[in-house]
Protein backbone atom coordinates (compact mmCIF):
# COMPACT_ATOMS: atom_id res chain seq x y z
CA UNK A 1 0.00 0.00 0.00
CA UNK A 2 2.52 2.28 1.09
CA UNK A 3 4.46 2.05 -2.60
CA UNK A 4 1.16 2.49 -4.05
CA UNK A 5 0.77 5.57 -2.59
CA UNK A 6 4.19 6.99 -3.52
CA UNK A 7 3.00 6.03 -7.02
CA UNK A 8 -0.12 8.15 -6.72
CA UNK A 9 2.72 11.40 -5.56
CA UNK A 10 5.09 10.58 -8.49
CA UNK A 11 2.03 10.77 -10.99
CA UNK A 12 0.58 14.04 -9.40
CA UNK A 13 4.46 15.23 -9.93
CA UNK A 14 4.68 14.37 -13.58
CA UNK A 15 0.83 15.50 -14.19
CA UNK A 16 1.57 18.59 -13.18
CA UNK A 17 5.09 19.40 -15.04
CA UNK A 18 3.89 17.99 -18.20
CA UNK A 19 0.63 19.64 -18.34
CA UNK A 20 1.56 23.07 -18.98
CA UNK A 21 3.89 21.71 -21.87
CA UNK A 22 1.05 19.75 -23.17
CA UNK A 23 -1.27 22.92 -23.20
CA UNK A 24 1.20 25.63 -24.68
CA UNK A 25 0.97 27.29 -20.69
CA UNK A 26 5.22 26.42 -20.26
CA UNK A 27 5.23 28.39 -23.81
CA UNK A 28 3.30 31.21 -22.79
CA UNK A 29 4.91 32.21 -19.44
CA UNK A 30 8.52 31.71 -21.36
CA UNK A 31 7.11 34.62 -24.16
CA UNK A 32 5.72 36.48 -21.38
CA UNK A 33 9.22 36.58 -19.56
CA UNK A 34 11.30 37.99 -22.31
CA UNK A 35 8.63 40.94 -22.26
CA UNK A 36 11.04 43.11 -23.95
CA UNK A 37 11.80 42.02 -27.44
CA UNK A 38 8.66 42.51 -29.18
CA UNK A 39 7.43 44.89 -31.57
CA UNK A 40 4.89 46.86 -29.26
CA UNK A 41 2.95 49.03 -31.73
CA UNK A 42 2.93 49.36 -35.65
CA UNK A 43 2.54 53.28 -35.83
CA UNK A 44 3.83 56.13 -37.96
CA UNK A 45 6.88 58.34 -36.80
CA UNK A 46 6.28 60.22 -33.34
CA UNK A 47 3.10 58.98 -33.16
CA UNK A 48 1.54 60.67 -30.01
CA UNK A 49 -1.33 58.69 -29.99
CA UNK A 50 0.75 56.20 -28.41
CA UNK A 51 2.25 57.86 -25.26
CA UNK A 52 3.63 54.91 -24.39
CA UNK A 53 6.09 56.10 -26.65
CA UNK A 54 8.29 57.98 -24.21
CA UNK A 55 11.21 59.63 -26.87
CA UNK A 56 12.09 59.18 -30.33
CA UNK A 57 14.90 60.23 -32.44
CA UNK A 58 18.20 59.38 -34.21
CA UNK A 59 20.51 59.61 -32.38
CA UNK A 60 20.85 56.62 -30.01
CA UNK A 61 23.26 58.42 -26.98
CA UNK A 62 21.90 60.03 -24.26
CA UNK A 63 22.71 60.18 -20.76
CA UNK A 64 21.38 58.15 -18.23
CA UNK A 65 19.85 61.37 -16.43
CA UNK A 66 18.27 61.86 -19.65
CA UNK A 67 17.00 58.70 -19.90
CA UNK A 68 15.53 59.22 -16.27
CA UNK A 69 13.76 62.64 -17.32
CA UNK A 70 12.07 61.15 -20.16
CA UNK A 71 10.32 57.95 -18.36
CA UNK A 72 9.72 60.34 -15.01
CA UNK A 73 6.61 59.51 -13.56
CA UNK A 74 4.12 62.22 -12.29
CA UNK A 75 3.42 61.85 -8.45
CA UNK A 76 -0.20 62.45 -7.00
CA UNK A 77 -0.48 62.84 -3.23
CA UNK A 78 -3.98 62.64 -1.30
CA UNK A 79 -5.13 66.30 -0.39
CA UNK A 80 -5.05 65.19 3.20
CA UNK A 81 -1.18 63.69 2.83
CA UNK A 82 0.30 64.58 6.46
CA UNK A 83 3.41 65.87 5.31
CA UNK A 84 2.27 68.23 2.57
CA UNK A 85 1.61 70.21 5.50
CA UNK A 86 -1.42 71.92 3.80
CA UNK A 87 1.24 72.84 0.77
CA UNK A 88 0.15 72.73 -2.92
CA UNK A 89 1.37 73.61 -6.01
CA UNK A 90 4.67 74.67 -6.50
CA UNK A 91 5.12 75.04 -2.71
CA UNK A 92 5.06 71.14 -2.57
CA UNK A 93 8.98 69.87 -1.28
CA UNK A 94 7.60 66.26 -1.76
CA UNK A 95 9.46 63.21 -2.18
CA UNK A 96 12.37 64.41 0.33
CA UNK A 97 16.27 64.04 -0.44
CA UNK A 98 17.71 61.24 2.02
CA UNK A 99 18.91 63.03 5.26
CA UNK A 100 22.53 62.61 4.68
CA UNK A 101 22.84 64.43 1.45
CA UNK A 102 22.10 67.99 0.54
CA UNK A 103 18.73 69.84 1.45
CA UNK A 104 17.16 71.44 -1.31
CA UNK A 105 13.81 73.28 -1.18
CA UNK A 106 12.17 71.54 -4.40
CA UNK A 107 10.95 67.92 -4.22
CA UNK A 108 13.89 64.99 -5.37
CA UNK A 109 13.45 61.63 -6.60
CA UNK A 110 16.05 59.23 -6.94
CA UNK A 111 16.74 56.82 -9.89
CA UNK A 112 18.95 53.91 -10.87
CA UNK A 113 18.75 51.76 -14.30
CA UNK A 114 18.89 48.30 -12.14
CA UNK A 115 19.73 45.89 -15.82
CA UNK A 116 20.83 47.07 -19.60
CA UNK A 117 19.64 44.15 -21.54
CA UNK A 118 22.10 44.30 -24.54
CA UNK A 119 21.50 42.96 -28.18
CA UNK A 120 23.25 39.85 -28.72
CA UNK A 121 24.44 41.41 -32.09
CA UNK A 122 26.19 44.50 -30.29
CA UNK A 123 29.10 46.05 -32.07
CA UNK A 124 30.09 48.30 -29.32
CA UNK A 125 29.51 49.31 -25.62
CA UNK A 126 26.00 49.56 -24.14
CA UNK A 127 26.94 51.28 -21.42
CA UNK A 128 29.97 54.16 -20.60
CA UNK A 129 29.96 55.42 -17.02
CA UNK A 130 31.65 58.87 -15.82
CA UNK A 131 33.40 58.69 -12.53
CA UNK A 132 33.01 62.09 -12.16
CA UNK A 133 29.08 62.58 -12.00
CA UNK A 134 27.20 59.49 -12.33
CA UNK A 135 24.60 61.49 -14.06
CA UNK A 136 26.57 61.77 -17.36
CA UNK A 137 27.29 58.07 -17.87
CA UNK A 138 25.53 57.27 -20.79
CA UNK A 139 23.73 55.16 -22.73
CA UNK A 140 23.71 53.78 -26.80
CA UNK A 141 20.07 52.08 -27.61
CA UNK A 142 22.01 50.93 -30.69
CA UNK A 143 23.19 48.28 -28.85
CA UNK A 144 20.48 47.89 -26.52
CA UNK A 145 17.37 45.66 -26.45
CA UNK A 146 15.52 46.75 -23.26
CA UNK A 147 16.20 48.73 -19.71
CA UNK A 148 14.59 48.13 -16.30
CA UNK A 149 14.56 51.64 -14.30
CA UNK A 150 13.69 52.39 -10.87
CA UNK A 151 12.23 55.32 -9.16
CA UNK A 152 12.55 55.84 -5.49
CA UNK A 153 10.93 58.69 -3.12
CA UNK A 154 11.71 58.98 0.62
CA UNK A 155 9.10 60.37 3.16
CA UNK A 156 11.34 60.99 6.82
CA UNK A 157 8.34 59.51 8.02
CA UNK A 158 4.95 57.94 7.56
CA UNK A 159 2.03 57.12 9.61
CA UNK A 160 -0.97 55.03 10.25
CA UNK A 161 -0.40 51.44 11.28
CA UNK A 162 2.96 49.96 11.65
CA UNK A 163 4.13 53.86 11.76
CA UNK A 164 7.86 54.38 11.69
CA UNK A 165 10.52 57.10 10.80
CA UNK A 166 12.24 57.11 7.04
CA UNK A 167 10.27 55.62 4.41
CA UNK A 168 11.55 54.74 1.22
CA UNK A 169 9.32 53.26 -1.61
CA UNK A 170 9.54 52.66 -5.07
CA UNK A 171 8.09 52.12 -8.93
CA UNK A 172 10.04 49.86 -11.32
CA UNK A 173 9.58 50.33 -15.30
CA UNK A 174 10.53 48.30 -17.86
CA UNK A 175 11.51 49.68 -20.82
CA UNK A 176 12.11 48.12 -24.74
CA UNK A 177 14.41 50.07 -26.92
CA UNK A 178 12.61 49.94 -30.12
CA UNK A 179 14.94 50.30 -33.41
CA UNK A 180 12.90 51.02 -36.42
CA UNK A 181 14.58 50.16 -39.48
CA UNK A 182 12.24 51.63 -41.76
CA UNK A 183 11.76 54.83 -39.98
CA UNK A 184 14.28 57.51 -41.33
CA UNK A 185 12.88 59.95 -38.25
CA UNK A 186 12.35 58.32 -35.60
CA UNK A 187 15.11 54.98 -36.09
CA UNK A 188 15.27 55.15 -32.52
CA UNK A 189 12.32 54.63 -29.33
CA UNK A 190 11.95 54.41 -26.12
CA UNK A 191 8.58 52.22 -25.21
CA UNK A 192 7.16 51.68 -21.97
CA UNK A 193 6.00 48.14 -21.46
CA UNK A 194 5.37 47.47 -17.59
CA UNK A 195 5.35 49.75 -14.30
CA UNK A 196 5.40 48.02 -11.08
CA UNK A 197 4.49 50.30 -8.49
CA UNK A 198 5.28 48.94 -4.78
CA UNK A 199 3.48 48.11 -1.41
CA UNK A 200 4.85 48.26 1.81
CA UNK A 201 7.97 46.48 0.75
CA UNK A 202 5.55 42.83 0.19
CA UNK A 203 5.54 41.30 -3.33
CA UNK A 204 2.27 39.79 -3.35
CA UNK A 205 1.00 43.72 -3.10
CA UNK A 206 2.65 44.86 -6.38
CA UNK A 207 0.40 47.14 -8.06
CA UNK A 208 1.68 45.91 -11.52
CA UNK A 209 0.29 47.59 -14.90
CA UNK A 210 1.22 46.07 -18.10
CA UNK A 211 0.79 48.77 -20.40
CA UNK A 212 -1.47 48.46 -23.47
CA UNK A 213 -2.46 51.34 -25.84
CA UNK A 214 -4.84 53.51 -23.54
CA UNK A 215 -2.19 54.29 -20.75
CA UNK A 216 -1.16 57.51 -20.68
CA UNK A 217 2.24 59.07 -19.90
CA UNK A 218 3.68 60.53 -17.95
CA UNK A 219 2.46 57.58 -15.91
CA UNK A 220 0.57 59.06 -13.41
CA UNK A 221 1.57 57.54 -9.73
CA UNK A 222 -0.65 57.49 -6.66
CA UNK A 223 0.51 58.02 -3.45
CA UNK A 224 -1.20 56.79 -0.66
CA UNK A 225 -1.73 58.70 2.23
CA UNK A 226 0.46 58.83 4.99
CA UNK A 227 1.83 55.35 4.29
CA UNK A 228 3.28 56.31 1.08
CA UNK A 229 2.57 53.17 -1.47
CA UNK A 230 2.71 53.73 -5.05
CA UNK A 231 -0.05 52.69 -7.25
CA UNK A 232 -0.23 53.04 -11.41
CA UNK A 233 -3.02 55.20 -12.48
CA UNK A 234 -3.38 54.14 -16.15
CA UNK A 235 -4.96 57.16 -17.73
CA UNK A 236 -4.24 59.75 -15.20
CA UNK A 237 -7.60 60.62 -13.88
CA UNK A 238 -6.88 60.43 -9.84
CA UNK A 239 -8.71 56.95 -9.87
CA UNK A 240 -7.59 53.79 -8.79
CA UNK A 241 -10.01 51.29 -10.82
CA UNK A 242 -9.16 47.81 -10.67
CA UNK A 243 -8.46 45.52 -12.99
CA UNK A 244 -7.72 48.73 -15.35
CA UNK A 245 -5.20 50.95 -13.54
CA UNK A 246 -3.91 47.63 -12.69
CA UNK A 247 -4.10 44.54 -14.74
CA UNK A 248 -2.10 41.99 -13.41
CA UNK A 249 -2.47 40.04 -9.90
CA UNK A 250 -5.70 42.23 -9.63
CA UNK A 251 -7.20 40.39 -6.41
CA UNK A 252 -3.51 40.47 -4.67
CA UNK A 253 -2.59 44.43 -5.91
CA UNK A 254 -3.16 46.42 -2.99
CA UNK A 255 -4.24 49.57 -4.61
CA UNK A 256 -3.83 52.85 -2.79
CA UNK A 257 -5.51 52.50 0.50
CA UNK A 258 -5.44 56.06 2.05
CA UNK A 259 -7.47 54.90 4.89
CA UNK A 260 -4.41 52.89 6.36
CA UNK A 261 -3.47 56.47 8.34
CA UNK A 262 -6.07 56.21 10.60
CA UNK A 263 -4.63 52.33 11.81
CA UNK A 264 -7.42 50.44 10.85
CA UNK A 265 -7.46 47.35 8.37
CA UNK A 266 -11.42 48.04 7.86
CA UNK A 267 -12.12 44.91 4.71
CA UNK A 268 -9.19 42.32 4.24
CA UNK A 269 -10.09 43.36 0.13
CA UNK A 270 -9.84 47.11 -1.95
CA UNK A 271 -12.82 48.66 -1.88
CA UNK A 272 -13.16 51.68 -3.68
CA UNK A 273 -13.98 54.35 -0.52
CA UNK A 274 -10.70 53.57 0.62
CA UNK A 275 -8.96 55.94 -2.10
CA UNK A 276 -9.55 59.71 -1.66
CA UNK A 277 -10.31 61.80 -4.80
CA UNK A 278 -6.69 63.55 -5.93
CA UNK A 279 -6.64 67.11 -7.25
CA UNK A 280 -4.37 68.59 -9.76
CA UNK A 281 -3.02 70.96 -7.47
CA UNK A 282 -1.26 68.11 -5.68
CA UNK A 283 0.71 66.48 -8.37
CA UNK A 284 4.24 66.66 -8.58
CA UNK A 285 5.96 66.73 -12.21
CA UNK A 286 8.89 65.02 -13.61
CA UNK A 287 11.48 67.37 -15.23
CA UNK A 288 10.89 66.52 -18.80
CA UNK A 289 13.58 67.64 -21.53
CA UNK A 290 12.70 70.06 -23.89
CA UNK A 291 12.65 67.46 -26.76
CA UNK A 292 10.07 65.15 -24.74
CA UNK A 293 6.57 64.20 -26.95
CA UNK A 294 5.17 64.71 -23.48
CA UNK A 295 5.61 67.98 -22.23
CA UNK A 296 2.76 69.33 -24.74
CA UNK A 297 -0.07 68.14 -23.27
CA UNK A 298 1.14 69.95 -19.64
CA UNK A 299 1.86 73.51 -21.25
CA UNK A 300 0.24 76.49 -20.61
CA UNK A 301 0.96 79.64 -22.91
CA UNK A 302 4.55 77.98 -23.33
CA UNK A 303 5.36 76.86 -20.03
CA UNK A 304 5.77 73.42 -18.75
CA UNK A 305 3.73 72.84 -15.68
CA UNK A 306 3.89 76.51 -14.27
CA UNK A 307 0.98 75.80 -11.10
CA UNK A 308 2.78 72.17 -10.10
CA UNK A 309 5.92 71.55 -8.98
CA UNK A 310 8.61 69.79 -11.06
CA UNK A 311 10.99 67.49 -8.74
CA UNK A 312 14.66 67.03 -9.83
CA UNK A 313 16.18 63.71 -10.02
CA UNK A 314 19.17 62.08 -8.44
CA UNK A 315 21.22 58.95 -9.27
CA UNK A 316 20.42 56.30 -6.39
CA UNK A 317 23.50 56.86 -3.42
CA UNK A 318 26.16 54.39 -4.15
CA UNK A 319 27.91 51.82 -1.17
CA UNK A 320 30.53 54.79 -1.08
CA UNK A 321 28.06 55.95 2.18
CA UNK A 322 27.04 53.08 2.86
CA UNK A 323 27.19 53.78 6.80
CA UNK A 324 24.84 56.92 6.67
CA UNK A 325 23.02 55.51 3.93
CA UNK A 326 22.23 51.66 5.23
CA UNK A 327 19.42 52.98 7.81
CA UNK A 328 17.18 54.18 4.33
CA UNK A 329 17.91 52.50 1.62
CA UNK A 330 18.95 48.51 2.80
CA UNK A 331 17.29 45.97 0.73
CA UNK A 332 16.17 48.13 -1.91
CA UNK A 333 18.80 46.70 -4.62
CA UNK A 334 22.23 46.43 -5.84
CA UNK A 335 23.74 50.15 -5.43
CA UNK A 336 26.37 49.14 -7.65
CA UNK A 337 24.21 49.62 -10.66
CA UNK A 338 23.52 49.23 -13.53
CA UNK A 339 24.23 45.31 -14.44
CA UNK A 340 24.43 44.87 -17.82
CA UNK A 341 23.50 41.07 -19.37
CA UNK A 342 23.69 39.96 -23.18
CA UNK A 343 19.93 39.21 -24.43
CA UNK A 344 19.73 35.54 -25.21
CA UNK A 345 18.04 32.57 -25.03
CA UNK A 346 19.76 31.56 -22.20
CA UNK A 347 18.86 35.29 -20.98
CA UNK A 348 15.27 35.00 -21.46
CA UNK A 349 15.68 31.34 -19.86
CA UNK A 350 17.38 32.89 -16.58
CA UNK A 351 14.48 35.59 -16.41
CA UNK A 352 11.82 33.10 -16.52
CA UNK A 353 13.33 30.87 -13.49
CA UNK A 354 14.15 34.18 -11.80
CA UNK A 355 10.67 35.13 -11.84
CA UNK A 356 9.16 31.35 -11.14
CA UNK A 357 11.79 31.23 -8.42
CA UNK A 358 9.40 33.97 -6.54
CA UNK A 359 7.36 31.13 -5.82
CA UNK A 360 9.45 29.46 -3.45
CA UNK A 361 8.49 32.76 -0.72
CA UNK A 362 4.93 31.36 -1.93
CA UNK A 363 5.04 27.96 -0.62
CA UNK A 364 3.21 27.13 2.77
CA UNK A 365 4.27 24.36 5.48
CA UNK A 366 2.04 24.44 8.18
CA UNK A 367 1.43 22.17 11.29
CA UNK A 368 -2.13 20.47 10.63
CA UNK A 369 -4.58 18.74 12.98
CA UNK A 370 -7.96 17.75 11.84
CA UNK A 371 -8.70 14.97 13.97
CA UNK A 372 -5.49 13.69 13.38
CA UNK A 373 -2.05 15.15 13.65
CA UNK A 374 0.66 16.27 10.76
CA UNK A 375 1.86 18.36 8.16
CA UNK A 376 0.37 20.66 5.13
CA UNK A 377 2.24 21.31 1.96
CA UNK A 378 0.83 24.00 -0.56
CA UNK A 379 2.46 24.74 -3.54
CA UNK A 380 2.34 26.10 -7.36
CA UNK A 381 0.04 24.33 -9.77
CA UNK A 382 2.68 23.93 -12.15
CA UNK A 383 5.18 23.18 -9.84
CA UNK A 384 7.17 26.23 -10.24
CA UNK A 385 4.42 28.14 -11.84
CA UNK A 386 1.27 29.62 -10.21
CA UNK A 387 -2.31 29.43 -12.41
CA UNK A 388 -4.62 32.39 -11.83
CA UNK A 389 -8.04 31.37 -13.26
CA UNK A 390 -8.78 34.25 -16.04
CA UNK A 391 -12.54 35.09 -14.54
CA UNK A 392 -12.54 35.94 -11.08
CA UNK A 393 -8.38 36.01 -10.75
CA UNK A 394 -8.84 33.48 -8.12
CA UNK A 395 -5.50 31.21 -7.90
CA UNK A 396 -5.22 27.06 -7.88
CA UNK A 397 -3.16 25.45 -5.83
CA UNK A 398 -1.99 21.69 -5.05
CA UNK A 399 -2.13 20.93 -1.25
CA UNK A 400 -0.73 17.42 0.24
CA UNK A 401 -0.71 17.05 3.25
CA UNK A 402 0.34 13.75 6.05
CA UNK A 403 -0.80 12.55 8.98
CA UNK A 404 -0.70 9.74 11.40
CA UNK A 405 1.05 7.71 13.18
CA UNK A 406 4.48 7.88 11.05
CA UNK A 407 2.46 10.69 8.89
CA UNK A 408 1.25 6.99 7.03
CA UNK A 409 -2.11 8.71 5.84
CA UNK A 410 -1.64 11.15 2.70
CA UNK A 411 -4.08 13.33 1.09
CA UNK A 412 -3.96 15.63 -1.98
CA UNK A 413 -6.12 18.45 -2.84
CA UNK A 414 -6.83 20.95 -5.40
CA UNK A 415 -7.32 24.22 -3.51
CA UNK A 416 -8.78 27.38 -4.71
CA UNK A 417 -8.48 31.26 -2.93
CA UNK A 418 -9.21 34.40 -4.56
CA UNK A 419 -5.93 36.31 -3.25
CA UNK A 420 -2.85 34.75 -1.42
CA UNK A 421 -2.42 38.28 0.25
CA UNK A 422 -5.24 39.44 1.97
CA UNK A 423 -5.55 39.44 5.77
CA UNK A 424 -8.38 37.47 5.32
CA UNK A 425 -9.60 35.01 2.67
CA UNK A 426 -12.45 32.33 1.91
CA UNK A 427 -10.95 29.10 0.54
CA UNK A 428 -12.20 25.66 -1.27
CA UNK A 429 -10.36 22.25 -1.86
CA UNK A 430 -11.31 19.05 -3.19
CA UNK A 431 -9.17 15.97 -3.76
CA UNK A 432 -8.58 12.53 -2.32
CA UNK A 433 -7.62 11.04 0.92
CA UNK A 434 -5.55 7.25 1.57
CA UNK A 435 -6.25 6.61 4.77
CA UNK A 436 -3.91 3.65 6.66
CA UNK A 437 -5.34 1.38 9.63
CA UNK A 438 -4.63 -2.48 11.13
CA UNK A 439 -7.02 -4.43 9.69
CA UNK A 440 -7.41 -5.53 13.15
CA UNK A 441 -10.18 -8.67 12.54
CA UNK A 442 -8.51 -10.56 9.41
CA UNK A 443 -4.87 -9.71 9.51
CA UNK A 444 -3.50 -7.77 12.18
CA UNK A 445 -0.32 -7.25 10.89
CA UNK A 446 -0.93 -5.51 7.69
CA UNK A 447 -2.66 -2.27 6.98
CA UNK A 448 -5.78 -1.60 5.17
CA UNK A 449 -5.86 1.42 2.75
CA UNK A 450 -8.97 3.76 2.30
CA UNK A 451 -9.20 6.35 -0.45
CA UNK A 452 -12.20 8.62 0.24
CA UNK A 453 -13.43 12.03 -1.53
CA UNK A 454 -12.14 15.00 1.01
CA UNK A 455 -14.31 18.73 0.93
CA UNK A 456 -12.71 20.89 2.69
CA UNK A 457 -13.63 24.86 3.04
CA UNK A 458 -13.11 27.72 5.56
CA UNK A 459 -11.12 30.66 6.31
CA UNK A 460 -6.92 31.58 5.89
CA UNK A 461 -5.76 34.44 8.24
CA UNK A 462 -2.13 35.72 7.04
CA UNK A 463 -0.22 38.63 8.72
CA UNK A 464 3.30 39.55 8.08
CA UNK A 465 5.35 40.45 10.80
CA UNK A 466 7.44 43.45 9.59
CA UNK A 467 6.51 45.71 12.39
CA UNK A 468 6.75 43.29 15.39
CA UNK A 469 9.77 41.47 17.21
CA UNK A 470 9.49 38.38 15.23
CA UNK A 471 9.90 40.15 11.76
CA UNK A 472 13.10 37.71 11.06
CA UNK A 473 10.98 35.65 10.00
CA UNK A 474 9.85 37.23 7.34
CA UNK A 475 13.38 36.12 5.93
CA UNK A 476 11.27 33.10 4.99
CA UNK A 477 8.10 34.19 4.11
CA UNK A 478 5.72 37.13 3.35
CA UNK A 479 3.65 35.82 5.53
CA UNK A 480 2.41 33.89 8.53
CA UNK A 481 -1.14 32.33 8.83
CA UNK A 482 -3.65 30.59 10.50
CA UNK A 483 -6.41 28.16 8.57
CA UNK A 484 -10.07 27.43 10.15
CA UNK A 485 -11.78 25.10 8.06
CA UNK A 486 -14.22 22.34 8.28
CA UNK A 487 -13.62 19.06 6.36
CA UNK A 488 -16.59 16.73 5.01
CA UNK A 489 -15.61 12.70 3.66
CA UNK A 490 -17.14 11.21 0.79
CA UNK A 491 -18.72 12.14 -1.84
CA UNK A 492 -22.52 11.47 -1.94
CA UNK A 493 -22.95 10.47 1.19
CA UNK A 494 -20.89 12.32 3.78
CA UNK A 495 -19.40 10.05 6.62
CA UNK A 496 -17.46 12.30 8.50
CA UNK A 497 -17.64 16.05 9.55
CA UNK A 498 -14.46 17.35 10.89
CA UNK A 499 -12.55 20.71 11.84
CA UNK A 500 -9.41 21.75 10.29
CA UNK A 501 -6.91 24.20 12.07
CA UNK A 502 -3.66 24.90 10.54
CA UNK A 503 -1.05 26.80 11.84
CA UNK A 504 2.56 28.10 9.70
CA UNK A 505 4.24 29.71 6.88
CA UNK A 506 3.46 31.06 3.54
CA UNK A 507 0.97 33.37 1.26
CA UNK A 508 -1.73 30.30 0.50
Amino acid sequence: MRNRRFGYILSLIIVVIVSPLLSGNAGVAFADAGNLDLEPYDVPCRDHTVQAIVWSGNNPKMTIEQLAAYCGPILWFSPDEPLLAGNEGQEISLPEPFPFEETVTTPVVYYRIRTIVVREDADGPAYIPYAQNKNLGFIDLHQIIGIELDYFFYYHKEEGMGSHEHDVESVQFTLHAWRREDCPDCKYNLVVTRVVAKAHGIHWYDNILKVDEYAKFPMHILVEEGKHASCTDKNGDGYFTPGYDVNKRVNDAWGVRDVMRTGTLFTSSYQAWMTKLRREEHRVFPPLPEDSPLRESHLENGVYAPKNATYVLRPFPSTEAESNVHPYIAGKGDPRWPREKVYTDLTRLQRWVAEAGDFVKSLSIAFRADGDYGMSIIFPLFIVKHFQEPFGGGWIVNRIYFKDTDMRDFAWTVLYTASASRWMEGYLSAGFEWDEEWDDIYSPETFESNRNFVLETGVKFRANLTNTPLKFLNNLTDFWGLRLGIKSTGFVDIDRLTYVIEIGAGSW
